[in-house]
């Protein structure tokens, strides 16, 4: 039997966690980097075919790469992140399901319906970068995500000539919590959920 894990862990992942665009200097090293991925990895997407795959952009020679296609208010939170993700997508996923899901061979499936592929790839990739923002949280990173850039322009400079295509973009690092807004509300319980 599970239990409640303590208000703490909560408040570290959810109720306390804020979006940071201001960073301190400490760096995220790759063991991190590496840790992170073997946390958020074992979290749950369809039929355990894990479609993301993720850059971790860290080097100035790579963020250069990544400026131009950026919205002007993105350019420096990515320059002054210690690590941007690149979380996207791999269109030909299911090449890898008969030896992610063992029970049943769904490479057909996904194969022969280009719609149902795209879908499945492109909810789970974005389920798993949120299980990788929670990761980040867990392991005490700060995060920030992003969707104002353009995915055409970013697949062109990281993904050419690969089945691979962007989803949206996450900074890492360690939040400077002095240079936080004050926190914005949210929807109450009632406005958004119902018992039928």
């Amino acid at each position: 039997m599970r239990y409640p894990i303590p208000n703490e862990s909560i408040e570290q992942l959810f109720t306390k966690a804020r979006s940071h665009r201001s960073w301190t200097e400490l760096p995220v090293s790759q063991e991190t980097l590496r840790e992170l991925y073997e946390v958020m990895k074992w979290a749950p997407t369809s039929v355990n075919l894990a479609p993301a795959r993720f850059v971790f952009v860290q080097t100035e020679l790579a963020k250069e790469k990544l400026y131009p296609y950026l919205m002007d208010s993105n350019v420096e939170q990515v320059r002054s992140a210690p690590v941007t993700v690149i979380i996207a997508y791999d269109e030909k996923f299911y090449t890898n399901a008969e030896r992610l899901y063992p029970a049943y061979d769904t490479t057909d499936y996904f194969k022969n319906d280009p719609k149902i592929s795209y879908d499945t790839a492109f909810r789970n990739s974005s389920l798993q970068g949120a299980y990788l923002i929670m990761a980040a949280r867990a392991l005490g990173l700060d995060t920030n995500s992003m969707s104002g850039f353009d995915n055409a322009g970013v697949d062109k400079a990281f993904f050419a000539g690969t089945d691979l295509r962007s989803n949206f973009l996450c900074t890492l690092g360690y939040g400077d919590d002095s240079k936080l807004f004050a926190r914005g509300p949210r929807l109450s319980f009632d406005e958004v959920c119902q018992f039928i």
